[in-house]
């Protein structure tokens, strides 16, 4: 099976699927403000339940202007004291599950949260969490860190990056301007990372005890730090939640870039001209036009000199301790899509992937005899789930990744196996399973999608709740997810593989490879090149 044959399959169903999912902002209550100083100027924060929050704080220029589609250049000085009290701006984003649309380029801050009454010199472990949302959508405001920092003690850090066409845009004249072009927002995360290093220890944070942790597009965006040189020394410990571990080459990046630049109305064979009637462009028309762009990280560049994977294989990337994890049906989100298609459609969906071995797919997952309107999508889910095909994400393409990373550096591979949960928003009849993001609301509250889900959970999975934030807690804190009363967490290794399956109700249990391998079929799926990495 091809690269280019599954994306044409999938086409946008990452992104399309990833707006599925989303997390409506909180907004802290003040009292109580606290004044911490920055490099740029003192911030004043507010306090909420033991909690103390400071959001919004610039790290880097506004991109606009001269400066779109230009490394981060530094955030102005400030005088006084700035408010510190309510989130910044998403950057520039259409509409999705993730949030309402965004015009504002102003928008590249952090946040940061830490236990009340701590001061500069406590040198507490930081958290740093990288929002996903297919590099197109999402902002640092999703993932409220109050419950990780109160039930742990770290410090909790978030930040915003630019977006879509705004953050990964490849384009000739922008490559013969800078070197090379099209991972702008990824070079906003190693900005927010190095105020982190400049400014965390005023917060209360140790600068030299940061973990690094994404969930989908911040998972991808995790693997991409742990490989380029810009980002060593920034972090201590990685946490890759349902992410991926690619990267494309810049050619591929221009020809996209170019495509955009038609779209956008800015066509022409003076590449200067199109550049600079992209940068005079509004934002409005920009994201209009940005609808089909695909975002990605662009390889044999200064900011990824080798591919993403090609990098993890040859052990090239910082040797820190990582957590890497899935969802047991991470498909069951991407393959929403598909509520109501039948057997038809599900026949030309296999046949789209795997070609002339379409009877070995549908041998190992049938049509059944009995169906209705989720069958489709339940077995589609089951395909993209154990092939790992959306770009390594889940099943077989999880294996994969802890397999490179446990042959050198000490790794801890879980799957997330509650599979009777509320689901991420409320489907009549439809079976969420343990899709991708379903594990986001047990460790951040605030994780929404228009109905409440942290409210919906019973008392096992409250307890599955507070595991897993002890859990990510431990690693913070030790490089080790170990937590006094709860099942122990061994390391990955060769030959064993233990998984650690999260479950509800104090029943999380050890998995091994041959467990997990049986469960997700991997030993057809190797028999399919592509599937796993592409």
């Amino acid at each position: 099976m091809t690269v280019s044959r599954i994306r044409s399959v999938l086409g946008g169903a990452l992104v399309m699927s990833l707006a599925v999912v989303g997390l409506l902002p909180a907004t802290a209550s003040a009292s109580a403000p606290t004044v911490v100083p920055t490099d740029k100027g003192a911030v004043r924060g507010a306090t909420s339940k033991g909690v103390e929050r400071f959001l919004g704080i610039p790290y880097a220029a506004a991109p606009t202007g001269s400066l779109r589609w230009k490394p981060p250049r530094p955030a102005a000085r400030w005088t006084g004291v700035r408010e510190a009290a309510d989130f910044g701006n998403p950057c520039p984003v259409l509409p999705s599950g993730n949030g309402p649309r965004s015009e504002t380029e102003d928008c590249l801050d952090v946040n940061v949260w830490r236990p009340s009454g701590i001061r500069a010199g406590a040198r507490l472990p930081v958290h740093v969490f990288i929002h996903g949302g297919g590099l197109t959508n999402g902002s640092g405001s999703q993932n409220d860190e109050s419950e990780l920092v109160k039930e742990t003690g770290v410090i909790g850090v978030s930040l915003n990056y630019r977006l879509g066409a705004f953050g990964f845009l490849g384009l000739p004249a922008l490559t013969e301007e800078g070197g090379e072009s099209g991972n702008y927002g990824f070079m906003d995360q190693q900005a927010a990372l190095r105020w982190v290093q400049r400014n965390i220890a005023d917060f209360g944070g140790d600068p030299g005890e940061v973990t690094i942790d994404g969930e989908s597009a911040g998972g991808w965006s995790v693997c991409g730090h742990l490989v380029s040189p810009g980002s060593r020394g920034l972090f201590a410990r990685a946490m890759i939640q349902s992410g991926s571990c690619t990267s494309g080459p810049q050619a591929r990046a221009e020809a996209a870039g170019t495509a955009f630049a038609r779209q956008a109305g800015c066509d022409g064979t003076a590449q200067a001209a199109v550049l600079d009637c992209l940068r005079s462009a509004s934002v409005g028309t920009l994201l209009d036009a940005s609808r089909s762009f695909s975002a990605g990280f662009v390889d044999g560049t200064g900011t990824f000199p080798t591919g993403v994977g090609e990098a993890l294989d040859s052990g090239g990337f910082a040797r820190v301790p990582v957590v890497v994890g899935a969802t047991r049906d991470e498909g069951r989100t991407f393959a929403a899509g598909y509520i109501g298609a039948g057997k038809e459609a599900y026949l030309a969906f296999v046949q789209g992937i795997a070609g002339a071995r379409a009877d070995e797919v549908l041998a190992r997952y049938p049509w059944p005899d009995t169906s209705d309107r989720f069958t489709a999508a339940y077995l589609i889910g089951g395909i993209m789930t154990d092939s790992g095909m959306i770009s390594g994400i889940g099943g077989c393409g999880l294996r994969s990744l802890a397999r490179t990373l446990e042959r050198y550096t000490p790794t801890y591979a879980y799957e997330f196996d509650h599979r009777t949960g509320p689901g991420l928003t409320q489907i009549p009849g439809y079976v969420w399973g343990a899709g991708h993001a379903a594990e986001l609301a047990y460790i951040w509250p605030s994780f929404n999608n228009g109905t409440p889900i942290a409210p919906l959970f019973n008392a096992d999975e409250r307890r599955l709740a507070r595991e897993m934030t002890r859990y990510w807690g431990a690693f913070t804190k030790t490089g080790r997810p170990a937590v006094a009363g709860q099942t122990i967490w061994p390391g990955y290794h060769s030959g064993k593989g233990l998984m650690l399956a999260l479950r509800a109700g104090g029943r999380s249990a050890l998995i091994d490879d041959d467990r997990y391998s049986t469960e997700h079929q991997c030993a057809f799926w190797e028999t399919m090149p592509g599937t796993q990495h592409s």
